[in-house]
């Protein structure tokens, strides 16, 4: 997978990485993410069997708050080496944003210690899961029901707070389909939430029913309508940078852009069908404050003065209806008058 956020291993963490693999003397590995980068936080040595160090080691590195990667040594071998059991520990009481990071960068952090040498994955929330009491529970109920690939639980867990997300947590009728986001495309939604870059493009991939990652980049307002595909459908975030009243704005437009019917009909239904579910997920799992939602063919009308005229629209005069005058005064109540007949 192609690192489009930025968020890859450090030089330093690569060579560490190195050099655990080969050496065999490294217990645990405890990393992070900062200023955009996977960092090494701490390191310990082996010492004994691996279930004699495991929480000696393990419960020191654990923080209660703090979201991180572990790799645990294991003492049996393949043909490339020692195996690890790799932990992503997200605990509860996270930030929710930085839960989402780490859940994006998470195959990321596989791929770059090196994912033939990583013999099972144990996420975790709290310390109990990832103990080695909790080690073991898990080890018995992998035998009880067959497990899931990791790469079948990493789609389960992002589609099942995608959903959850679209539902607000209820077992409710999804208001259409969601697809499960992958995970360069979850990374840069966080950091346009986080207003950390201004346009965020995702497509669909309708073969393997995912939310692809299409397109990241700084744009600016005059640049946005050439970005806006004419042959394909697509999901657009755009931070739209203005002034109203006075005041500067950083405004998230959420664009759902469908080229007329050049598309086919398959595209255009799930395009359709996945939109709400997906504004559900970054609305309610990111916190995107999505201020204006759009709908258009073609990005020829996309400039400045329509953006602004979507988010800040001129109020209508209402004029007051006024009752019928009354007549003038002084002339009294209204006379009865009886016609007589003639000559009388």
């Amino acid at each position: 997978m192609s690192h489009q956020t930025g968020i890859a291993a450090s030089e330093d963490l690569k060579k560490f990485f190195a050099s655990a693999r080969s050496e065999g003397g490294v217990r645990l590995i405890k990393c992070g993410i900062e200023s955009e980068q996977i960092v090494l936080l701490e390191h310990k040595p082996v010492v004994g069997t691996w279930d004699e160090d495991y929480d000696n080691v393990m419960l020191g590195a654990i923080v209660k708050e703090q979201p991180c990667y572990i790799f645990y040594r294991l003492d049996t071998q393949n043909e490339l080496g020692y195996q690890w059991l790799f932990i992503p520990f997200s605990p509860d009481d996270a930030v929710t944003r930085q839960k989402m990071l780490y859940s994006g960068t998470r195959s990321t952090m596989k791929m770059e210690f090196g994912g033939g040498l990583i013999s099972d994955e144990l996420f975790g929330t709290n310390i109990n899961e990832v103990n080695l009491d909790g080690y073991r529970k898990y080890l018995t109920s992998k035998d009880v029901a067959a497990p899931l690939t990791i790469a079948e639980e990493e789609l389960a867990e992002v589609k099942m707070q995608h959903i959850e997300a679209a539902t607000g947590g209820k077992s409710a009728t999804l208001p259409g389909i969601s697809f499960p986001i992958d995970d360069d495309a979850i990374t840069e939604l966080i950091r346009i939430a986080q207003k950390e870059v201004s346009y965020v493009q995702l497509s669909l991939d309708v073969d393997n029913e995912t939310i692809n990652l299409a397109k990241s980049c700084d744009l600016d307002v005059g640049e946005l309508k050439d970005a806006i595909p004419t042959d394909n459908p697509r999901y657009h975030f755009f931070l739209f940078k203005h002034t109203h009243e006075g005041d500067y704005l950083e405004s998230i437009v959420f664009i759902y852009s469908m080229p007329g019917y050049s598309c086919t009909i398959k595209e255009r239904m799930l395009y359709s069908s996945c939109k709400a579910p997906l504004l559900g997920g970054v609305e309610g799992v990111l916190k995107m404050q999505v201020a204006k939602k759009l709908e258009i063919d073609v990005g020829d009308a996309l400039d400045e003065a329509t953006l602004y005229d979507h988010l800040h629209p001129q109020k209508d005069i209402v004029r007051q209806k006024f009752a019928k005058p009354k007549g003038p005064g002084g002339r009294g109540p209204k006379r009865l008058v009886k016609k007589t007949e003639e000559g009388q």
